[in-house]
């Protein structure tokens, strides 16, 4: 028996590209020939992106949607596809189209071959700038420096999970700050990478801004690793250095001149010494924030309504 396959769609104001997605995913899902759903989950749009799925979903029994009662973002909406996925292969993607549909057959020949998770390794993106291009291949080897998960480059949102990765995903991983394509990669099992284009945008714009991609990558950076805590360490050890020259310089010159000079330099020392630490307080505040969203243990996402999912399975 075929195994099914779950697409898992994250919408956020989609509307001008939702029916388009969909014409080409099922073209090419009937090609496949397996079992198959589509979960789109709406995260709060505002547009009209809520009554082009309910007309898609009331055509097609094979789509699900899972509508939030606000917008809870793009990694919350992703976790709440894979919670109510019943499929034994699970991809995950956007819905403008840079994701393509005609790698699904490829991806599920993976699949079948035995591996666990597909990363889907973006070489080009065609609708992004060159600034976001060399930025998110910074935050890449930023982050593999400073954790100790080597986590693959220009991996995307776009990629592939068994079923028990996502049973896996289902039971751990639900911290409030998120960072899925991180989590899939920290799993383990069977891994596979594909390489792929990113389209252009078949419509609208990309709904991270740079101010929201700085906080996503600080956040990531602060999930996956402690190095920045350690900064403190690093610079007392720096302070302690140049206490010590600051006082071998006063003692030469006492000697030498009779008076100590360097207040120009006394200054500019305290004034540096001051910002490191009001950085590394910063740092901290960071980490504190996140331990505070987890006690405070608030709901990753809330749904406010489900289409599909009671129908009977063919």
């Amino acid at each position: 028996m075929s195994k099914k396959i779950s697409i898992i769609v994250s919408v956020y104001n989609e509307e001008e590209v939702l029916f388009e997605f969909y014409r080409e995913t099922i073209k090419v899902l009937l090609l496949i020939e397996n079992p198959y759903e589509i979960i789109f989950v709406n995260d709060g749009s505002v547009d009209g992106s809520r009554g082009i799925l309910f007309n898609i979903a009331k055509d097609d029994e094979n789509v699900r949607v899972v509508h939030f009662s606000r917008n809870f973002g793009h990694e919350a909406a992703m976790i709440a596809g894979i919670d109510n996925a019943s499929g034994d292969y699970l991809i995950c993607m956007d819905a403008d189209l840079q994701h393509p549909p005609t790698l699904l057959p490829e991806m599920v020949r993976k699949f079948e071959s035995g591996y666990d998770i597909i990363n889907m390794v973006r070489t080009v993106n065609k609708s992004a700038g060159i600034i976001k291009n060399i930025t998110s291949s910074m935050f890449y080897k930023v982050i593999n420096r400073l954790s100790d998960i080597h986590l693959v480059i220009n991996a995307s949102d776009f990629f592939g999970i068994s079923k028990r990765v996502a049973d896996v995903l289902r039971s751990n991983y639900r911290e409030k700050t998120r960072f899925l394509r991180g989590y899939v990669q920290n799993v383990g099992f069977n891994t596979t990478n594909i390489e792929y284009e990113a389209g252009k945008r078949f419509a609208g714009k990309s709904k991270y801004s740079i101010k929201k991609l700085f906080r996503f990558s600080m956040n990531t950076i602060m999930t996956f690793s402690n190095l920045p805590l350690k900064l403190g360490i690093y610079a007392g050890g720096m302070a302690a250095f140049l206490a010590i020259i600051m006082m071998i310089y006063t003692i030469v010159s006492f000697i030498r001149v009779g008076t100590p000079s360097g207040y120009a330099t006394t200054i500019c020392l305290i004034c540096f010494m001051f910002s490191v630490l009001f950085f590394i307080v910063g740092i901290i505040g960071e980490y504190l924030g996140i331990i505070l969203s987890e006690i405070k243990d608030r709901p990753i996402y809330i749904v406010e309504e489900k289409l599909n999912f009671n129908k009977k399975e063919l």
